[in-house]
């Protein structure tokens, strides 16, 4: 074996958590059982710390990242003047300095035990700066972390001056995943028009289909059920993702249970967007204020299948961030009063296997046959890691180690005295 990681407790999908030890030999899981003795080039004691499989960012926007402030602030803080901010800002970029912010933001998303992320790219740009600045990421970083391009017409499909056009490039160009954005265009007969273009090209294409969708206040706004619709009709089950889905949340309770019944039926998978969706929405509301955040709690407890994205790292949309999927997965629980047991576990499950399956990652968790990519926590349980947010202490990828955290130390004093460590 490579490595063995002695006395781990194991987190693997939604089973519960075990002790055992976990043998790697090159990029794979070979063995998850107790007391392996196999020798190894390399044994880790893991001390009953919590191993995963690698973390997961299902929606990023990794082309905006590390631009807050370069334009303009974004003083009212509202969707829509980033949107403004960004079509201003989009030009004045070169494919350099996108992969150099890029670049840096995806390290503190390996570092904090990430190992899969899929990324929308702006295409609505002649020279189509952020395809090609990502393409080329994904293809340097690919022995550090998958990366999957989401083709994203920010601007809009039908809104944008040849918006069509843009897309068909971006796909030709390499995208992994059809995107869009049907409740941007003008009129709700345009925004139809896009989903069933997003639908029309991934079945041409053999791609999956990732769609901002929803991602206003307005109760009027129910392109998810479009999606569902499509979905259901053209059997692409598990394989349409509707992002954000925040108009979800003000739905009266009739039309909501109505059309999360039919997300069910239909296989689409959700993925919410803590950082954005609650710092974004509901800003014209006085009080009682929104929350913002779709029915994360509701449609796990229907089956749906919901998954979780950091969003925005530093952009005109949300100045802050740092790329840490525990910090989103923890205000998700946090936003969605989700304290119970087996909710904490489910946040903690959304940035992990429930991701795996939102973009259709295979071979994914801890598990022989697996590919060994994996992160040991400096804790012992899925709760303690949310409660905590501790290091993670050994980062894998492909079975190699791509990163390391030393846990930090603290120390109480018992009176006011000069205190000089040896």
């Amino acid at each position: 074996m490579d490595f063995i990681l002695k006395n781990a407790n194991v987190a693997h999908l939604d089973q519960p958590i075990r002790q055992s030890d976990i043998a790697i030999k090159g990029d794979r899981i070979v063995a998850v059982e107790p007391n392996i003795n196999t020798e190894s080039g390399h044994i880790i004691d893991c001390n009953k710390k919590l191993v995963s499989g690698s973390l997961i960012d299902a929606h990023v926007h990794l082309d905006y990242v590390l631009v807050a402030g370069l334009e303009r602030d974004n003083e009212s803080g509202t969707l829509h003047e980033g949107i403004e901010i960004w079509s201003d800002f989009r030009n004045k970029r070169s494919v350099k300095t996108i992969k150099e912010r890029a670049r840096r933001a995806i390290e503190w998303e390996i570092a904090q035990g990430t190992g899969f992320i899929r990324t929308h790219a702006d295409v609505c740009d002649d020279d189509q700066l952020s395809m090609k600045a990502l393409i080329e990421l994904r293809d340097e970083l690919r022995d550090r972390i998958d990366i999957q391009i989401v083709a994203f017409p920010q601007s809009g499909l039908h809104t944008y001056s040849g918006g069509v056009d843009h897309m068909k490039v971006a796909l030709d160009m390499g995208a992994d995943v059809v995107g869009g954005i049907p409740h941007n265009e003008v009129t709700r007969e345009a925004g139809v028009s896009s989903v069933l273009f997003m639908f029309d090209e991934a079945e041409k294409r053999g791609l999956m289909i990732d769609a901002h969708c929803d991602e206003v206040d307005d109760s009027h706004s129910r392109f998810v059920e479009v999606m569902a619709d499509q979905t259901l009709k053209r059997g692409m089950s598990n394989l349409v993702t509707a992002s954000h889905c925040v108009a979800l949340h003000s739905y009266n309770n009739s039309y909501a249970y109505r059309i999360m019944g039919w997300i069910k039926r239909s296989g689409l998978n959700v993925t919410a967007n803590p950082f954005d969706n609650t710092i974004l929405q509901a800003r014209e509301d006085t009080y009682p204020k929104r929350r913002g955040m779709t029915r994360v709690k509701e449609l796990l407890s229907i089956g749906v299948n919901v998954g979780m994205g950091h969003d925005s790292i530093m952009d005109p949309w949300y100045p802050l961030g740092r790329g840490d999927m525990l910090e989103a997965a923890s205000l998700t629980l946090h936003i969605c009063q989700m304290s119970g047991n087996k909710e904490i576990n489910d946040c903690f499950d959304m940035i992990t296997w429930r991701n795996a399956h939102n973009l259709g990652i295979k071979d994914y968790g801890i598990t022989p046959g697996a590919q060994a990519d994996l992160v040991i926590f400096d804790a012992p349980t899925k709760a303690d890691v949310l409660r905590l947010n501790p290091a993670r202490t050994h980062v894998f990828k492909r079975g190699k180690i791509i990163a390391k955290t030393k846990p930090s130390e603290s120390y109480v004093m018992d009176s006011a005295v000069n205190f000089i460590k040896d």
